[in-house]
């Protein structure tokens, strides 16, 4: 995926990205848009160092995280974080269930995230949030 070079796009960060994570350096310069949520149906798992978010059917609490709106350069290195590329991660679009009052809902529905395309047996459930430590 190629976005336009003056688009901005929303992404939902709930890991490392988020502000005080050890990735959020990725983030300078690009725009808080306040807390979020997604609608059930996901859940958080500890890759080590950072967090997995995966299909989760069965979970009916919401994962929480951060909103933010990027421009294409710095999604572009976000993808590449993520391993777009490697297939470790998707970036797929965020059913979100909370976000800032300040966006109305086709904004809000733009909204993309990273998807952990791999297994995630034998690795600890984290529930909804992930802790900056």
């Amino acid at each position: 995926m190629h976005p336009a070079a003056d688009q901005t796009h929303l992404v939902f960060v709930y890991g490392t990205l988020k502000r005080g994570g050890s990735n959020h350096a990725f983030l300078v310069g690009q725009t808080y848009l306040g807390a979020a949520a997604l609608r059930p149906g996901y859940s958080l798992y500890s890759l080590g160092d950072y967090p997995g978010l995966v299909v989760e059917a069965e979970n009916t609490e919401n994962v929480t995280g951060e909103l933010w709106a990027v421009n294409a350069a710095t999604l572009a290195n976000l993808d590449a974080l993520e391993c777009i590329n490697e297939g470790l991660y998707a970036r797929v679009p965020a059913p979100l269930a909370r976000w800032s009052p300040d966006l109305d809902n086709k904004t809000a529905s733009a909204a993309e995230m990273y998807l952990y395309l791999h297994s995630v047996t034998g690795r600890r459930n984290l529930g909804t949030t992930w802790l900056i430590a």
